[in-house]
């Protein structure tokens, strides 16, 4: 399987401006520039498009992994907090907090924790990126 995304930029970094599309369509033309990715302009930004990606992966690896374990959830929410740091002249993404609150019908605390573990190494989104992955995991009653 293979999917595709596009961008466009035209102009110089701080006054340049550009635009993300997806293959799907869901994103078709939407703005980006030095001010959304820095300035908190309007528009996206690569850091939050990283952080959907990474939340929808590992909500569905765990999804996944639950009905391995024969759990079906209710619910899955997941944030994901991307941390952009300055290393030398340039940028690095250094961090991805995971931050997921589930309802999980007949899941045990210990259960629950181990196989969202499980997923946050798992997922492939996970898998790709090389930098400090953590996950706080709360399993709602």
């Amino acid at each position: 399987m293979k999917k595709s995304a596009s961008a466009i930029w035209q102009g110089s970094l701080k006054e340049g401006k550009g635009t993300i599309s997806t293959q799907s369509g869901a994103l078709d033309g939407n703005p980006y520039g030095f001010n959304t990715r820095f300035e908190g302009a309007p528009g996206t930004n690569p850091e939050e498009l990283i952080g959907a990606a990474h939340a929808g992966c590992f909500s569905m690896a765990l999804s996944m992994m639950l009905g391995q374990a024969g759990l079906t959830p209710e619910r899955i929410e997941t944030k994901a907090e991307v941390t952009l740091d300055k290393q030398g002249e340039g940028f690095a993404i250094t961090a991805i907090d995971l931050q997921l609150k589930a309802r999980v019908p007949g899941a045990d605390e210990a259960q629950f924790q181990t196989i969202a573990n499980q997923a946050k190494e798992g997922c492939p989104v996970s898998k790709l990126l090389n930098a400090t992955i953590t996950l706080s995991a709360t399993l709602e009653r």
